[in-house]
């Protein structure tokens, strides 16, 4: 047969994920910057949790550079959802980075989803609520003023450090996915 039929990820996705914890740690103790603990939660269509869903991300660190020769900061993570569908991930709060044509975007993570049901990956941007740098970002420009807030990591209450970001697969409050 000349061609193949596409195929979702089955239920078994979750199935030999690392349980280690380790790749959850972007930053060690002594890299450079604002330490965070970006929890994140997945949600499928219903807004139920997705708990085998998988997610990484990749930042600049403090001084706004993804060229991370501080073995103490990999700038990359990779994470299981939990029965909950979160996972979290220790870090440092990324600087800005270049926009391509002399100015600077807004602080931001880049996150890649992984879950059963999707031919390949989604991919997404954290972004801090209440930065002011947001106003001038080139990239949340090009989203409706009426969906940025789906790109929003909030403030967790309980801790001075934590951030809270949740995605949506699908839905009314589904979160704005980039075509890369």
């Amino acid at each position: 047969m000349s061609w193949l039929p596409s195929q979702t990820v089955g239920p078994f996705f979750h199935f030999l994920l690392a349980a280690d914890l380790a790749p959850g740690c972007v930053a060690g103790p002594d890299a450079q910057g604002e330490r965070i603990r970006l929890r994140i939660r997945l949600f499928d269509g219903a807004g139920a949790p997705v708990p085998d869903g998988m997610i990484e991300l990749w930042q600049a660190d403090a001084a706004g550079s993804y060229q991370h020769p501080d073995a103490a900061f990999r700038g990359f993570g990779r994470l299981a959802t939990d029965a909950g569908g979160a996972c979290a991930f220790d870090t440092i709060r990324p600087g800005r980075v270049s926009d391509g044509r002399g100015g600077r975007q807004a602080p931001h993570i880049n996150v890649s989803v992984f879950a059963r049901g999707l031919l390949g990956r989604l991919a997404t941007r954290v972004y801090f609520a209440g930065d002011p740098a947001l106003t001038g970002d080139p990239v949340l420009a090009l989203v409706p003023e009426n969906r940025r807030q789906t790109l929003l990591a909030q403030p967790d209450a309980a801790s001075t450090s934590g951030w809270n970001f949740d995605i949506h697969l699908q839905g009314e409050q589904e979160t704005v996915f980039f075509d890369v």
